[in-house]
């Protein structure tokens, strides 16, 4: 099948790679006339495991192709896949200026029956505004489809090629058949593909991170009663994990949720709540939680310091807002870092993969190791931010040996509280009672 997908950030390149890897023609489209020319010369502009080895293969056997013209993009395509940004704006909503300028122009240049997907997160009643924009122009038939995406970052290749459910949303026969078609290689193993209206498809995509997202600020919170009853977060969470309505996934306590998805869906389903007039009291308090939960252990900082960090040295590892991506969007470490600064205390940082992104932000304010053991060089103490796998089993000589003070804080709760004590640390992690010195 000739698929055409506009917008080569991590959605679209991850969209474009895996159908192409099913033996579909595939051009991606992008006005950044850099970035495709980097994409055309094999050098792959994102972070994601797994994804590069399909991308250098399916641009070598020409099933993977880029351009600047959407007119050449959707030359005899018959799916066309919106991956376009949906930023949110100053009052939460989702800016659909991206995907409703292309839609605009799709209209002019169209000449045979497509289906028009909807990739982005996009809020309710959105395929409706794709259709209009599309039918001022248009003289041809087609169908825009609501296909909303559930990647998670640093295993999107998996979850893209073997995916828990594909949701379609379309009232058109024709267009379901095409999407059906399309997804069938996908679902083989009996996965379903999920077909419901437009609407429906919509509200699912945010549903499903905002109860997420619910999650994992329900957990914050219970950890933090955890430390103020003395109980352990680790056995609440195995206990309550175990049964099976509730599920082990997304009961991590840590420093808060970050990244692209979660802060700006959930802010977007609020927002959409109160357009319809309707005061969603749960997502708001998740906002507010999370929001807290990002500068959890500042407090335990300074009280270690005795609420003086002037002049104070931190080693910070991770920066992404998760493992296995350099994405550093909503990163809680930002927030950490930019709160030291402000107390008037310097950082070194490390992290495996985003450490070029967080220098296009912050620059020279803050040292860039080149190792995880050189960032702890004349440190006051050890902060942890990501859970990288390098992280979890460290060379705990070395980190004695560099740190001033044998001080851990861990946002990610990678260490055993027992084993900390016996090696002498003054280690703090969260919903859970302190190793100190």
């Amino acid at each position: 099948m000739k698929i055409t997908v506009v917008g080569t950030g991590y959605v679209g390149l991850v969209t474009g790679t895996c159908f192409a890897e099913t033996g579909n023609d595939v051009t991606c489209v992008d006005i950044d006339a850099n970035k495709v020319k980097k994409l055309s010369s094999g050098q792959i502009t994102i972070y994601e495991p797994g994804l590069e080895k399909l991308f250098e293969r399916n641009l070598k056997e020409e099933r993977l192709s880029f351009t600047t013209s959407l007119e050449e993009g959707i030359k005899d395509a018959e799916v066309i896949f919106l991956a376009l940004p949906t930023p949110p704006g100053a009052d939460g909503a989702a800016d659909l200026s991206f995907v409703l300028n292309v839609a605009t122009h799709l209209g002019k240049i169209m000449t045979d029956y497509k289906v028009i997907v909807d990739k982005s997160t996009v809020p309710v009643g959105t395929a409706e505004k794709v259709t209009s924009a599309i039918a001022q122009n248009c003289k041809t038939p087609f169908d825009v489809v609501s296909n909303p995406e559930f990647l998670r970052e640093g295993v999107a290749v998996d979850d893209f090629m073997k995916p828990d459910r594909v949701v379609i949303g379309t009232m058109s026969e024709r267009a379901r058949k095409v999407m059906g078609e399309l997804y069938a290689p996908f679902v083989r193993q009996g996965n379903p593909i999920l077909f419901m209206d437009e609407k429906s498809a919509e509200l699912t995509k945010y549903a499903a991170n905002s109860f997420l997202a619910t999650k994992i600020s329900f957990m914050n919170e219970i950890a933090v009663l955890c430390e103020k009853l003395g109980a352990d977060v680790d056995m609440v969470r195995r206990g309550i994990g175990s049964d099976d309505r509730i599920g082990k996934r997304f009961l991590f306590p840590g420093i808060g949720y970050g990244g692209s998805c979660f802060p700006k869906d959930v802010q977007a389903l609020v927002k959409s709540s109160e357009d319809a007039q309707y005061e969603f009291k749960i997502l708001n308090a998740v906002m507010d939680v999370n929001e807290n939960q990002k500068l959890f252990l500042l407090p335990k900082i300074k009280n270690f310091f005795k609420n003086d960090l002037k002049g104070k040295h931190f080693a910070l590892w991770g920066l992404a807002f998760k493992p296995n991506t350099d994405d550093i969007r909503e990163a809680p470490a930002l927030y950490i870092i930019d709160a030291l600064l402000a107390e008037g205390a310097t950082v070194s940082v490390f992290d495996p993969e985003a450490m070029a992104n967080v220098k296009q932000v912050l620059g020279d304010k803050i040292k860039y190791a080149d190792h995880q053991y050189t960032c702890l060089e004349n440190a006051d103490a050890l902060i942890i931010a990501t859970e990288w796998s390098v992280f979890r089993t460290p060379d705990f000589n070395k980190i004695s040996a560099s740190l001033n003070n044998q001080a851990i804080f861990d946002g990610r709760n990678l260490f055993e509280v027992s084993r900390m004590k016996e090696l002498g640390y003054h280690y703090e992690s969260v919903g859970r009672i302190p190793a100190t010195l």
